[in-house]
């Protein structure tokens, strides 16, 4: 029985800075807290009654007295795990959010996206939308610049904000209980090596299908040739492409959040501004407001 809770996220966390991040480069516990930071303000300004799952992956005990600065204890819940890494810690999102009983809205987040406050209350409203099932938080620039997204985009707008049809996108997420139920032969596919741009071509078959299609894509951009072998070959791949649901992915225009990684902000935002707003507020360590 769902306890009541608007959302349940399950926050992935590791002690540790991957590739070049947009800000604390050398200080992965800095970087942590902006984006930490950033992800409460996002829940704040509707009232979202969240539950939160923070899976620490090798961290130490500073990791999760920086949760308890913004989550009550009624709120949170800590699972620890021994430096397990990236696929089975989102194999555990998953057993989490599918096995809990608090929301039926489920996210999957991790530790190095930065959002701009107030705004998710407009993804949980977007998803109650007919053909929504997946929602990524981020306007990611391969949008814009690679041939893999080069095909026919839908448009719904929804309270003041557009959204795009998207073929893919990385593993931070708002989807359903009943969705990742239909879809986790999918995801699941991720934990045993598959590539989160595979899984999502998988689950939205996006011009995999078509061998004129397939050809152009790898001839603008040959690495993308291993991504739609994986698709077609890793786990069930084929059979879903073929025979299984078309499953929709929507991302929002402008962005509500963006990866961390200084090569790919999400684009038509300062990002810096914010960043910068954000850990000014941390330094004068200031209640959460949205008055900005």
């Amino acid at each position: 029985m769902i306890k009541g809770k608007d959302l349940a996220v399950a926050y992935r966390i590791y002690p540790k800075v991957s590739k070049t991040p947009a800000a604390f480069k050398d200080n992965k516990y800095r970087l942590s807290e902006l984006c930490l930071r950033s992800f409460k303000q996002c829940l704040e300004g509707q009232g979202i009654n969240v539950r939160v799952f923070a899976i620490l992956d090798n961290c130490p005990d500073e990791y999760s007295k920086l949760f308890r600065q913004y989550f009550l204890d009624g709120e949170i819940e800590f699972i620890k795990v021994d430096g397990i890494g990236n696929r089975k810690t989102f194999d555990l999102q998953m057993k989490l959010l599918l096995n809990q009983d608090f929301s039926e809205n489920i996210y999957f987040a991790e530790d190095d996206y930065f959002y701009l406050p107030g705004m998710f209350s407009e993804m949980l409203d977007f998803l109650s939308q007919p053909g929504v099932d997946f929602i990524t938080p981020y306007d990611h620039p391969d949008y814009y610049t690679l041939e893999l997204h080069r095909h026919i985009n839908y448009i719904k707008t929804h309270n003041n904000r557009h959204w795009r049809s998207a073929a893919t996108t990385c593993m931070t997420f708002l989807t359903t209980k009943n969705n990742l139920k239909k879809a986790h032969r999918i995801f699941k596919s991720y934990t045993k090596r598959n590539l989160d741009s595979s899984l999502w071509l998988n689950a939205t078959k996006y011009r995999i299908r078509n061998p004129i299609s397939i050809l152009s894509i790898c001839i603008n951009n040959k690495r993308f040739l291993k991504n739609i072998k994986k698709a077609w070959l890793d786990g069930w791949g084929w059979m879903h492409i073929l025979f299984g649901r078309r499953w929709n992915l929507w991302a929002p225009i402008p962005s509500i959040a963006t990866h961390m990684e200084i090569a790919y902000l999400a684009p038509c935002i300062d990002w810096h501004k914010e960043f910068d707003r954000v850990s000014m507020e941390i330094e004068k360590r200031e209640p959460i407001s949205l008055k900005y």
